[in-house]
């Protein structure tokens, strides 16, 4: 999984980093040039150094971003980027916690339905797609929000992408030959050992069923005679700018005093303001579990939209889509379901939805680990009041200081900072709200029985979802 792979990437950086300071320089955040002017006469969506402002929020699942996002564009006249590995994909709507009509309708949103549930997706597409919708957005004199939950998303669309040559028809054509029979014979271990041999030894590494990027991966030796990891992405460029002696300003005790960027040379294309939206590990946890139920209850929930995905020829962790949390849980419960004679009892229920919850959990754990090594970010507390966020981020916005200050009462801790949150996070177990007794899921056991066999008309739910 991207995350996964990114996690093992960072935690290099979490050593070397010593943890920024709580005030980064606000040129830091993308201008080339060091000495920013105060009093220039610049545009609202402009810094003086000429750069264009570009909001980014993040932050783990279920922490509140899109919210933020929405009202924040409100007040800013802003559009929003949904940075999103899901929410591209038409008819994944309850899983993905895509925004609603109404709310679409309200501000403009980009990236979201943009793919049928077949097809794939990668980080490539997205910095180019979303480069171009904050393009298009600014050429509106609008303000663009780029908001959602996938690390690497966001990371290439900060820092830009490796310089890597497109493949030619001829190469994308002879790479499908090469991998269909693995594919339709669902022999990864053997496609997988197939890259290897050809000289990609980190394709090993690959999140299983991931044959997007192991078409990529041999689409590139054919094209270049080099793996992908020969190419040098943008963002470990500036990393090690970041950690070189000239860069940092340590305090005696070996504490970070202040980020400084004096030193670094940086060519980013707009003032990048980064934000990460969290809250206290036990009370996100807690808000995860319930989402998590929250998705299941009613008759549109992630088990219908599992079921669409299985009426249209797919299986569970087989591309993008249905990897995806939730529905990837989803789905394989409902064809053990199936292969049952479409019966559950209550017990493999609760055994579905403690796999979902957990694996939501995790993501969002490994979300955090991700993020806390992005020096780009100011962590906010979002179990502190909204307007009080907003506020802060559209002074932020609007200020052309150079330092950008997170105040003690916004301020959310990137690591667990005492022995009583930490004995809390390890005593931590789920806690239902909605399915707490057996019968509390008797009407979706009586859905699975009645439903959940039945295959949907997905002609028609592809035309609503379009």
């Amino acid at each position: 999984m991207v995350i996964s792979s990114g996690v093992i990437l960072t935690r290099t950086c979490c050593l070397r980093l010593q943890q920024p300071s709580f005030a980064l320089r606000r040129r830091f955040c993308g201008a080339t040039a060091c000495s920013v002017s105060l009093n220039g006469t610049t545009s609202k969506n402009k810094k003086s150094s000429g750069k264009e402002k570009v909001i980014v929020i993040s932050g783990p699942t279920g922490a509140g971003k899109s919210r933020l996002a929405l009202e924040l564009a409100k007040r800013l006249n802003g559009e929003i980027i949904s940075a999103d590995s899901v929410q591209v994909y038409r008819g994944l709507d309850v899983g993905s916690a895509k925004p609603s009509a109404s709310d679409r309708k309200e501000v403009p949103h980009h990236l979201i339905d943009i793919l049928h549930p077949s097809q794939d997706y990668s980080v490539g597409q997205f910095f180019d797609d979303g480069r171009q919708a904050a393009k298009d957005i600014l050429s509106r004199g609008r303000v663009p929000i780029v908001t959602g939950g996938t690390g690497l998303y966001l990371r290439w669309f900060i820092y830009g992408k490796p310089d890597v040559p497109k493949p030619s028809p001829e190469i994308i054509s002879e790479v499908h030959d090469m991998l269909v029979g693995f594919q339709t014979e669902h022999n990864w271990d053997a496609a997988v050992e197939f890259v290897v041999n050809a000289g990609d030894q980190k394709a090993s590494s690959l999140t299983r069923n991931d044959w997007y990027r192991l078409r990529r991966s041999l689409e590139i030796l054919k094209s270049t005679g080099s793996p992908p990891s020969s190419f040098r992405v943008p963002y470990d460029s500036f990393r090690d700018n970041l950690n070189s002696p000239d860069a940092n300003d340590f305090d005696g005790d070996g504490s970070s005093a202040e980020v400084s960027i004096q030193n670094i040379q940086t060519d980013l294309d707009y003032d990048f303001l980064c934000f990460f939206l969290s809250s206290p590990r036990v009370d996100l946890y807690r808000s995860i579990d319930f989402r998590c139920e929250d998705m299941l209850s009613g008759a549109d929930g992630v088990l219908s939209e599992a079921r669409w995905l299985l009426d249209l020829g797919l299986l569970p962790n087989t591309n993008s889509s249905t990897r995806a949390i939730g529905y990837r849980q989803a789905m394989e419960y409902l064809l053990k379901c199936r292969r049952q004679g479409c019966v559950s009892s209550p017990g493999e229920f609760y055994s579905f939805l403690n796999k979902f919850q957990q694996a939501s959990r995790n993501f969002a754990k490994r979300q955090m680990t991700w993020f806390r090594c992005e020096p780009m970010y100011h962590w906010l507390n979002a179990s502190k009041p909204l307007d009080t966020i907003l506020k802060f981020i559209y002074d932020a916005y609007e200020n052309e200081a150079e330092t950008l200050m997170v105040p003690d009462s916004l301020r959310m801790n990137k690591d667990v900072r005492n022995s009583r949150e930490a004995n809390a996070l390890k005593a931590y177990r789920p806690r239902n709200r909605h399915f707490v007794r057996r019968e509390d899921c008797s009407s979706v056991l009586e859905w699975i029985r009645s439903e959940g066999c039945k295959s949907e008309d997905v002609s028609s739910i592809e035309e609503a979802a379009m």
